[in-house]
């Protein structure tokens, strides 16, 4: 049985030319057959012939069968860069001045006494001596109301002063008399706390404590007076109380708090060049518990709702809703997050990708005289356009198509070409253009981090503004990762989350 012959290689170029019409594979076989290899040649420069024969047929002939081959314009259509996101409104107040408006509702004298009291029991002789004596005398607040804080609670002090006299009530006891004073300090604690319905409560606890218990002394006798003076103060304790409360509500949170609503639907400009903006849409409210310093008071309240990030001069009208009923408290405010988008134009990537390709050395012969870029349905494509070497011509070659994704690195500061393929369905050209392919592939890289460093550092800046009303906003966006890279009609915008906090703040 004869062996089979074997079938020759199909050379690389035979589908280019099966692709041209027959009167132009008969130019480019007629001419390959002119060659004419003159005794003495060596067979690599009829290889090298044959080659730059068939490369200038391919190019001046086959290439108008693959415009076919480049792909559509398609760019992805530009979503909203919009996150959930919470911010913290802190209410600050002044302990001082709390403690001062509290002092003008507490009368300077507490309690004024005037009993009458057995203040003689005891056997003379063969008598037992019963004499009453009248007790009379004041309790006065002796200095300024004092306020301070620590953690979640709020302490405060008054000193006080108590003046007695005890007088025999009778003939037998008239010149029994005896006088003293004493001293006491009013101490009370409160948690504030803040209600449904944003009232300010404080949780009461409160006492005194004598510096030196009040004695008179009758006839050798001691007799304790604190037990008539202590109901006094402590009746007028209930009323300090009351008024302390009166005091606090009349910081008006509720008031306050609706106005730091009101600021958060006001949108910040986080960068002029290029024109970004912020818009908060807050939805819900919770209170996130007071804190006291050593002069302060704080209250803080979490807005949750969306932050949308808009690229351009256009920025969505956000009516202001009313502020709803104070929610479920949390534990603290939660962290700030916003999209802060980073924009490359297509300008840009030509132009790096043309500094790519005039470092490549030729390729099989051919050399780029041209680059173009463009989105198609989440690809970038890259037009080339190619010629040989010896082609110097302006116009000369024609257009390639490869087309690749955008890919971002893990750090966030860079994005690159990934899987950079030829767009044919001709299998010779492909394998022409693949090595170029490979190449630019490997080099076409943008760092991006510079310019979103600008980005982060102007909307912090930006983020810092005084505000009406006695408010101002105080933000600081640190960490960041990567969200999502859109192909857009005029460039690459690449989404990175920024989170960080941000605060609208009153009297502090």
């Amino acid at each position: 049985m004869p062996t089979p012959r074997r079938s020759r290689p199909r050379n690389r170029f035979s589908n280019c030319i099966k692709n041209c019409t027959r009167e132009n594979r008969g130019l480019i076989m007629n001419s390959v057959s002119t060659i004419r290899v003159r005794r003495g040649q060596s067979a690599l420069r009829c290889s090298a012939a044959l080659s730059g024969l068939t490369l200038l047929g391919l190019f001046g002939l086959c290439f108008a069968a693959n415009a076919a081959d480049k792909p559509p314009l398609a760019p992805d259509v530009a979503a909203p860069f919009s996150t959930n996101s919470r911010l913290s409104a802190s209410l600050e107040f002044s302990l001082p001045a709390l403690a001062a408006d509290i002092e003008r509702d507490i009368p300077r004298r507490l309690a004024s006494i005037d009993e009458r009291i057995s203040c003689v029991h005891r056997r003379v002789l063969f008598w037992k001596v019963n004499a009453n004596c009248d007790v009379w005398g004041y309790v006065e607040r002796s200095g300024p109301v004092s306020l301070y804080g620590r953690g979640d609670r709020v302490y405060g002090s008054v000193p006080i002063y108590g003046a007695l006299e005890g007088q025999g009530a009778n003939r037998f006891t008239a010149r029994i008399h005896g006088e003293t004073e004493a001293s006491a300090t009013i101490e009370a604690s409160a948690r504030p706390r803040l209600g449904q319905d944003w009232s300010l409560d404080l949780d009461f606890s409160d006492g005194f404590r004598w510096s030196e218990p009040p004695v008179l002394q009758v006839m050798g006798r001691e007799i304790p007076l604190a037990k008539y003076a202590e109901p006094r103060i402590r009746s007028e304790l209930g009323t300090v109380r009351s008024r302390a409360l009166t005091a606090a509500r009349r910081l008006d949170l509720r008031d306050k708090a609706a106005t730091a609503w009101r600021h958060a639907f006001e949108p910040i400009a986080l960068s002029d060049s290029p024109a970004i903006s912020l818009q908060m849409a807050p939805q819900s409210v919770s209170f996130a518990g007071m804190q006291a310093g050593s002069r302060t008071l704080r209250g803080s309240i979490e807005l949750s709702g969306t932050a949308q990030t808009v690229i351009g001069q256009d920025r969505p009208a956000v009516t202001a809703t009313e502020l709803p009923p104070l929610g479920q408290s949390v534990d603290a405010p939660g962290a700030f997050d916003v999209i802060l988008p980073v924009q490359i134009g297509y300008g840009v990537l030509k132009d790096r990708l043309m500094q790519a390709v005039l470092a490549m050395p030729p390729v099989a012969g051919l050399a780029v005289r041209e680059v173009d870029l463009y989105p198609s349905s989440g690809k970038l494509v890259v037009g080339l356009r190619v010629a040989g070497t010896a082609d110097t011509g302006p116009d000369a070659g024609r257009w390639v198509y490869l087309s690749g994704a955008v890919q971002a690195d893990a750090d966030g500061r860079m994005i690159r070409l990934s899987s950079l393929d030829v767009v044919t369905s001709d299998e010779g050209l492909s394998a022409l253009v693949d090595p170029i392919a490979t190449q630019l592939g490997s080099k076409m890289n943008v760092d991006y981090g510079v310019a979103y460093d600008n980005l982060l550092a102007a909307a912090n800046t930006k983020l810092n503004r005084p505000l009406k009303d006695g408010f101002r906003m105080e933000g600081n966006l640190a960490s960041a990762r990567l969200e999502n890279v859109s192909l857009l009609a005029d460039g690459v915008v690449i989404a990175v989350r920024a989170s960080g906090e941000l605060k609208i703040l009153y009297g502090m």
